[in-house]
Order: C-alpha cells, then structure tokens, then sequence
C-alpha cells in the first residue's frame, strides 16, 4: 500500500484525491520537490526545502509548514513506506477556490501533497552513459521557478524518447541553457563549463552539489553560458538531477562525444559523489 500526505492527513493512495477547484489543476498553480533517499534518509534535505521555499516567494505564495513539519512529515512518509532507496515528492499548490484569474483571498490555504515511493539508483546510466539529442528550449523565462508547468519539459523528453535518447539538450538561439529535466555540463581543457544559475536554468540542488565536489577535488569549474558548438566539441558532456545523479553522455545526436565512452571528470566526479550519499 502506498501512503500519500494531503495536508494534515496521511492516508492509503486510493483515498487521496484532488479538488476540480484545486489551482494546481486548473492553472498548474503551484511548485514541487524531488528528493532522494538513500538507505531510508533524505539526501540533500535542507537544500531542497529552501528551494521550495524560494519558488513559493518567486510566486507569492506563502507555505502553511515550517521546514520543521515538512521534514518531519516527510521522515514519517518514508517509515511507512519503509522506504530503502527512492524519492520523495513534495508538492503544493496555491489552494482550492472557484476558478480565478488571479490570486484567490487571503483566507484560502495552499494545498500540500506528498509520497514517498521506491526508485532504484539509475546505475545502467551512470555506469555506460546514455544518449542525448538537441532540442530548441521553449520554456518561459522563469526557469529558476521549480514549477508544476512541465509540458515543454515533457514534450522536449518525449523528442528525446522518440530519438531513443535518456535525455535532450535545451538550447535558446544557440546558448545550451540545460536538459529537459537535468542540469547540463561540457569538460573543456579539462575545465568543467556549465550555465549559470538566473532565471533560464532551474538551480539543481545536485548541480551544486557537484560544484562542491569539484573545488574539493580541485577541477576547476567556469559558469558561463556555451554554445551548442562547444557542447558538440567537448571531452566530455554529462548530466546532473536528483534522479539520474551524475551521468555521462555518451552520444549526442546519434554522433559519439569524443571516444563515446564515459570521460575522467566524470568517473571522478561520480565516485565522490557517491562517498557523499546516507549510508543507512
């Protein structure tokens, strides 16, 4: 049985259910969260939870829990499930009240949903890398927002599963913003390169992370935009996000990046990565 967190109450899957007044249903009204767990715990909790918290200020809205409960919450979710390896899903929106094309009165309360649920480490992917292919980014400007509005994701990694791909390239007149549902990175002269965090990319809590990693390690590291010609010419290109961790891409529009095989700044990076992770 899967258990699911909506508002005070948390109860069987079967018994949630959403309001057709909800805003989130009817305007894609709200933000989310993906997190990690390993060995049963949260990984990168804190970071996530300001995340949320900052999307909620970027829309107006303010969230009804203080970090305190939703992790709280959150760490009950996961004992039901008794969860080893997985994610956890944090979602809320503005509120229920009859459609309005403005924000609803003060009175109405934003929504939160929450499940935990198993999800295996995605080592077929980190381990022999995957395929991506190019696609015009068509999102609005305020990327940096982790919204609920993810259709021109979707539609973006539909081309992408269309193409036998694990993941597309998002490009704005020729500058690489990011992939559809990861954060993009190209090895040059041994230097990572990746584009900065404003309003065009969402800010991944593991693509910093992984900078963090990198200045242990001593691999320097420019946040810069680069062109798609740079990303077609690098040593090595790899993606980051909470689900698929730190994975190589091997293949870019059916053409292998540089010999095709996972690069040394990769393997690096992922291995500390890993040193990093709940042991349970």
């Amino acid at each position: 049985m899967q258990w699911i967190l909506r508002n005070d109450g948390i109860m069987p899957r079967r018994q949630a259910h959403v309001d057709i007044d909800d805003r989130g249903y009817q305007f894609g009204d709200g933000i989310y969260e993906v997190i990690r767990v390993y060995g049963g715990m949260p990984f990168l909790m804190q970071p996530h939870l300001e995340r949320l918290r900052r999307s909620a200020r970027e829309i107006g809205m303010a969230l009804p829990w203080g970090d305190a409960t939703l992790s709280a919450r959150a760490d009950e979710l996961i004992a039901r499930e008794a969860l080893t390896d997985g994610i956890l899903y944090i979602q809320v929106t503005r509120g229920v009240c009859p459609r309005l094309q403005v924000f609803p009165p003060e009175d109405v309360t934003p929504q939160i949903t929450a499940y935990a649920r198993a999800m295996p480490r995605p080592r077929a992917e980190t381990i022999n890398g995957l395929g991506a292919c190019l696609v015009p980014d068509i999102r609005w400007l305020r990327c940096d927002i982790k919204s609920i509005n993810l259709l021109p994701n979707m539609l973006a990694r539909q081309k992408a599963n269309e193409n036998r791909c694990g993941e597309a390239l998002q490009h704005r007149e020729g500058i690489v913003t990011e992939g559809a549902f990861s954060n993009a990175f190209i090895v040059t002269d041994g230097i990572v390169r990746t584009h900065p965090a404003d309003n065009l990319i969402l800010a991944g809590i593991t693509r910093a992370h992984i900078l963090r990693l990198c200045g242990g390690l001593g691999i320097s590291v420019v946040e810069e935009p680069f062109r798609v010609d740079d990303l077609r010419h690098a040593e090595e290109i790899f993606i980051s996000s909470t689900a698929s961790e730190v994975a190589p891409v091997i293949r870019l529009d059916d053409q292998p990046v540089a010999d095709g095989s996972p690069g040394r700044v990769t393997r690096r990076l992922q291995a500390a990565f890993a040193d990093t992770l709940p042991k349970g």
